[in-house]
C-alpha cells in the first residue's frame, strides 16, 4: 500500500521548482560578481541557469492558461515559446550589427581567432529549428511507441486532429517562404516583416480557437489550482524572474561557448548551432516527451510543430531587425554560403515534415525517417572532406525535398483537405467533424 498522502506530489513539484530557482543562482552571482573563471566552467554554469529557467518559463506560462483567454494566451505561450532561443540569437545578431556597423561586408570574414559575429548569428536559429523536427519530433514517436509495445496496442500511429490543420499549414507558408532565403546574400527587413506578417496571421487565426480546459501536470498543475490571487502572484513572479535570468546570461553564456571552442579548437559555428539550442530547447523536448509517455501523442507532437511555426517566422523574422538596430542601417543581415546552405538544409527538413504531417498523421516508419535523416547530416559530414561539405548540405536538403515531393503527391488528396482546413474551414466545422 502507498504511503504518499494527497499533498505528496504536491510537495515534489514545489521542491522541483525550488530547485529550478535554486539552479538559476550560480548563474547570476557570476553575471554580477564577473570571477576569473575557465571559458566552458561559465558557459556550463551559465546554460544551466538558461535551462532552469526555460523550465519555469514554461511552468508559469501553462498555468497562466486558467486565467487568461484563449488568443491572448496564444500571444503570449508563442513569445515565451521562443524566448530563450530569441535572447541567445539576439546577442549574435547585434554584435553582427555592430561589426557590420565597423567592417561593413568584411564582417564576414573569419578572424584569426574564430568565426565573425555575423556568421553566428543564423547558426542558433538553423540549429533549434532543426532539432525541433530530427529529434523533437521523432523522440515523441519513439516514446510512444514503447508504450504501444508495453501496452500490445496495433495502432501504431500519433493521429492530430482536423484543428490541427491550421499549424502545419501555416509551416508550409513560411517553409515555402523561407526556401527563397538561400537565394539571396542578404537577410533582408522585407523578409522580416513578411516571416511576422505570417506569425500575425498564424497567431489570429489559431485565437479563434474554441477555449478549453488546460491539460496540466506537475509544477504547472499545483500552480494552476493554487487560489486565484496566490496562482496569478506566483507564475507572474515565475515569468518575470525565468525572462530576467535568460535576459541576464544570454550574452555571456553564447561569448563563454564561443570563447570555449577558441580554447579547444571546436568550431564555434557547431557550438552555437547545437549546443545552445540544446540548452535552450530542453524544456519543450521534455514537456512532449511527456505528453508522448502518458500517450497523450496528440498532444506531445501538436506541441512541438506549434513551437516549429513560432521559431520559423516571429524568431527568424525578428533577426533583420535586430541587425539593423545595431548597425544603425537598414542594410539586411549578410549571408555568407556557409548560412545559406544551413537555410536551405533548415527549411527542406521543414518542408519533408509539413509533407509527413499533412495526412495528420505520423508513424513509427516516417519518425525513423525524420531521424535517420538528422544525423544523416553528421555522419556524411564526418567522412567527406572539409571542401565537399557544401555538397553534403545541399545534397541532404535535395534529399529532403525529393521525399517531401513524393509524400505529397501520394497523399495530395489528404494534404489538400489539410490546407483547405488550415487556411478556410471554420474551427466549429473542423470540431464537428
Amino acid at each position: 500500500m502507498s504511503t504518499d498522502s494527497p499533498s505528496a506530489p504536491a510537495s515534489r513539484s514545489i521542491k522541483v521548482i525550488a530547485a529550478a530557482v535554486a539552479f538559476t543562482v550560480p548563474g547570476l552571482v557570476i553575471r554580477v560578481t564577473q570571477p576569473t573563471m575557465t571559458h566552458w566552467v561559465k558557459a556550463l554554469v551559465f546554460g544551466i541557469a538558461i535551462v532552469a529557467s526555460a523550465f519555469l518559463l514554461a511552468w508559469g506560462a501553462e498555468a497562466a492558461q486558467v486565467d487568461i483567454s484563449a488568443g491572448l494566451s496564444i500571444a503570449v505561450l508563442a513569445f515565451i515559446a521562443v524566448l530563450p532561443e530569441y535572447a541567445v540569437d539576439m546577442v549574435f545578431a547585434w554584435k553582427g550589427g555592430h561589426a557590420f556597423k565597423a567592417h561593413g561586408s568584411t564582417c564576414l570574414a573569419k578572424g584569426a581567432t574564430g568565426e565573425s559575429p555575423c556568421s553566428l548569428a543564423l547558426a542558433n536559429m538553423t540549429g533549434s529549428n532543426r532539432l525541433l523536427i530530427g529529434i523533437g519530433w521523432s523522440l515523441v514517436v519513439a516514446l510512444a511507441w514503447w508504450q504501444w509495445r508495453k501496452r500490445g496496442m496495433e495502432d501504431r500511429m500519433i493521429h492530430l486532429g482536423r484543428t490541427n490543420s491550421v499549424e502545419i499549414a501555416y509551416l508550409a507558408v513560411a517553409s515555402s517562404y523561407a526556401l527563397t532565403l538561400p537565394l539571396k546574400k542578404t537577410l533582408t527587413l522585407v523578409d522580416g516583416a513578411i516571416l511576422v506578417a505570417i506569425f500575425i496571421a498564424y497567431t489570429m487565426r489559431i485565437a479563434k480557437a474554441p477555449s478549453g480546459e488546460p491539460h496540466l501536470v506537475g509544477p504547472a498543475k499545483v500552480i494552476g489550482e493554487l487560489p486565484t490571487k496566490q496562482r496569478r502572484t506566483v507564475y507572474i513572479g515565475l515569468l518575470l524572474f525565468a525572462a530576467f535570468v535568460i535576459l541576464a546570461c544570454a550574452e555571456h553564456f553564447a561569448e563563454a561557448l564561443v570563447a570555449t571552442g577558441k580554447a579547444f579548437g571546436i568550431s564555434e559555428f557547431l557550438l552555437v548551432q547545437w549546443l545552445a539550442p540544446l540548452a535552450s530547447e530542453a524544456p519543450e523536448l521534455l514537456v512532449a516527451g511527456m505528453f508522448a509517455w502518458r500517450l497523450n501523442t496528440a498532444g506531445g507532437l501538436s506541441t512541438l510543430v506549434s513551437s516549429k511555426v513560432n521559431q520559423w517566422t516571429l524568431l527568424v523574422g525578428t533577426l533583420p531587425v535586430v541587425f539593423a538596430l545595431a548597425s544603425g542601417s537598414l542594410h539586411g543581415l549578410p549571408l555568407d554560403g556557409t548560412q545559406r546552405e544551413e537555410l536551405f538544409l533548415t527549411g527542406a527538413q521543414a518542408a519533408f515534415g509539413v509533407a509527413v504531417l499533412c495526412s495528420l498523421s505520423l508513424s513509427v516508419r516516417e519518425g525513423i525517417m525524420l531521424f535517420v535523416l538528422f544525423w544523416a547530416q553528421f555522419i556524411v559530414g564526418a567522412v567527406v572532406p572539409a571542401r565537399f561539405h557544401a555538397f553534403e548540405r545541399v545534397g541532404v536538403g535535395v534529399v529532403y525535398l525529393c521525399l517531401a515531393a513524393y509524400f505529397l503527391w501520394h497523399q495530395r488528396v489528404q494534404a489538400r483537405r489539410t490546407f483547405r482546413d488550415g487556411f478556410r474551414t471554420s474551427y466549429s466545422e473542423m470540431v464537428a467533424g
